[in-house]
C-alpha cells in the first residue's frame, strides 16, 4: 500500500477530529444534542470514503468502523476482524506487529504503515494517532485505515466511463485494464481478436484524452471515491431497521460518543 492511505488518514484527522473536540468543549445545554448530531454526520461522511476506517481505543475496542471497514472485515478475508466490538487478528504472527504499532501511536504519537497477513490475504494498514488536545476532556484514540483491495473502485470506473461516453464494450475493457490485465488477456477473456481490443483502447484514449494506458489508469485511480448507495436514503434513516447499515452507523456514532463521555455527561 502506498503512503496515500496515510496521507488520507492525516487529512481526515485534521479535518474531523477538531469538530468533535469543539463539540466536547461546549458545556451548554445543547452540548449533548450538538455532539450527537456532529458524530452522526461524521459517521455518514466516513461511510462515503472507500477506504475502510476504524477508530479504536487503547483496549482494542472499536469505537467506530465506517461502511467500507465493516464490509471488508465481515467478508472474512482481511487479516483483521471484529469480535464482540474488539479488534482481533486472524494470524498469530500479526499480533505483535499490531500491538507495537498501536502502542507507538497511543504513547508516542507515531504513525506507521503495516503489512499484515500472508499471500493473497496480505493487506496494508496505516496506523494514525488521534491525540487528545491540551486541556480537552476528549480521550485519545487511534485511527486504522485499511488499504484498498482495488486500485480503481468499480463504481468510480463506471462513473468515469459514463462521463466520457464510453461504449459498454469499451467500459469492460477499461475495467479489465484497471484490474491489471493485459490487452491479450482481455481479448482472450472476451473471445475477440486482440486487434479489436487495441481499437477499443485507442477509442478510450481518444475519448478521455489519455496519452497512454498508464496515463488512463492513473486518471481513474485519482478519481474521488464513489461508494454504492447501499444505505437507506436520508429521509428513511430515522426509522432504519435495526440490522440496516444506516442503523449500524447511528449505533456506532452513539457508541463513539458514549466512549468519549458525551452521552453520559
Amino acid at each position: 500500500m502506498s503512503s496515500s492511505a496515510l496521507t488520507l488518514a492525516g487529512n481526515v484527522h485534521a479535518a474531523l477530529w477538531p469538530l468533535v473536540s469543539q463539540a466536547m468543549a461546549y458545556r451548554g445545554p445543547e452540548r449533548r444534542t450538538g455532539a450527537a448530531v456532529m458524530a452522526r454526520l461524521m459517521a455518514l461522511a466516513l461511510d462515503e470514503i472507500d477506504y475502510g476506517m476504524l477508530v479504536i481505543n487503547d483496549e482494542y475496542q472499536v469505537l467506530h468502523a465506517n461502511h467500507a471497514a465493516r464490509v471488508e472485515l465481515e467478508a472474512g478475508e482481511h487479516p483483521l476482524t471484529m469480535e464482540g466490538g474488539q479488534l482481533r487478528v486472524r494470524q498469530a504472527q500479526d499480533l505483535l506487529v499490531l500491538q507495537e504499532a498501536l502502542l507507538g501511536a497511543s504513547r508516542r504519537g507515531l504513525r506507521k504503515l503495516l503489512s499484515l497477513g500472508t499471500g493473497a490475504a496480505r493487506a496494508g494498514v496505516s496506523v494514525v494517532p488521534l491525540p487528545a488536545l491540551p486541556g480537552d476532556p476528549l480521550p485519545g484514540a487511534t485511527l486504522l485505515v485499511l488499504g484498498k483491495s482495488q486500485v480503481c473502485g468499480a463504481l468510480s470506473v463506471q462513473g468515469f466511463a459514463r462521463a466520457h461516453r464510453l461504449s459498454p464494450g469499451e467500459e469492460q475493457v477499461l475495467i479489465a485494464l484497471c484490474d491489471g490485465r493485459s490487452p491479450g488477456d482481455v481479448a482472450k477473456t472476451h473471445g475477440v481478436a486482440i486487434s479489436t481490443v487495441r481499437t477499443q483502447i485507442a477509442n478510450i484514449r481518444a475519448k478521455t484524452g489519455s496519452v497512454s494506458i498508464r496515463d488512463l489508469i492513473q486518471q481513474v485511480a485519482m478519481l474521488p471515491p464513489l461508494v454504492g448507495a447501499l444505505r437507506q436514503k436520508p429521509e428513511a434513516r430515522t426509522a432504519a431497521p435495526a440490522g440496516s447499515d444506516s442503523a449500524r452507523a447511528m449505533r456506532s456514532a452513539d457508541h463513539l460518543l458514549e466512549a468519549l463521555g458525551v452521552l453520559t455527561s
